[in-house]
């Protein structure tokens, strides 16, 4: 054989073996890229999409079930100072005036009224934030895995807080009726504005206690959540395990 053209053709072999090197290198990063994301944040892999979506779903199901069960029975509010709706803010000044005239009475049975209220309306809360669970993506899914320990819940909040509101609204407005919170937040309203020079108050108490009950909803949502994250008795399924076991 020419010397030359034996030359060139252990170059080719050489080439070609260093293009199947880079090749095989390049597939190995994809793999192991792939892997990564598929796993969660304790490096743990076999992961697949479906997987992380169930499982998420599944949380969030719970998660919500659970908070909505006990958001909605008695004292559910009323009885829980991390979600206890109080007098609105703005309306505070009213409060300590109608106690110092006398009316601590009146003021309590319209706190306890409005509290009343929330825990009526919880009772059709769960149907709402499950259907809200089924529009999760895969992308959603991964980055709500990787993140933080409420990171299902701010999804949730997120992209149904607007809906939810319009939604709640009626509900709180029909149960503030039932258990006579109107009544009673128009009788203080009315004895208040009644006092020379005080600024006359009628804040949206509909508006106010919605928000207040979806927030405290959204609050019993995300210990859940965290308590699935973190406590192995909380992972009650194999797929639940699966997802969120070693966190």
């Amino acid at each position: 054989m020419n010397k030359k053209i034996a030359i060139a053709l252990l170059s080719v072999c050489v080439i070609g073996a260093q293009a199947q090197s880079l090749k095989d290198r390049l597939k190995a990063a994809e793999q192991k890229t792939e892997k990564e994301v598929t796993g969660n944040s304790n490096g743990k892999t076999g992961l697949s999409n479906d997987d992380i979506i169930a499982g998420l779903k599944e949380a969030l199901s719970r998660g919500t079930n659970n908070s909505t069960a006990s958001a909605q029975k008695v004292d559910g509010y009323l009885k829980n100072p991390e979600i206890f709706i109080p007098f609105p803010p703005e309306a505070e000044k009213m409060k300590n005036e109608l106690i110092k005239l006398g009316y601590k009475n009146k003021v309590d049975e319209f706190e306890t009224s409005v509290n009343r209220a929330a825990e009526q309306a919880a009772t059709s809360a769960a149907p709402i934030f499950l259907d809200a669970v089924k529009n999760m993506t895969v992308t959603d899914g991964l980055s709500i895995l990787q993140g933080s320990d409420t990171a299902a819940t701010h999804y949730l909040k997120q992209n149904t807080s607007a809906a939810l509101t319009t939604k709640y609204h009626p509900i709180v407005k029909d149960a503030l009726a039932k258990v006579n919170a109107t009544a009673y937040w128009a009788s203080l309203v009315k004895i208040y504005n009644e006092i020379p020079f005080v600024k006359k108050q009628n804040p949206d108490l509909e508006g106010f206690v919605t928000g207040k009950a979806l927030d405290g909803l959204f609050h019993l949502v995300g210990k859940e959540e965290t308590k699935i994250r973190k406590d192995p008795a909380a992972q009650v399924s194999d797929l639940l395990k699966k997802v969120f076991g070693g966190k």
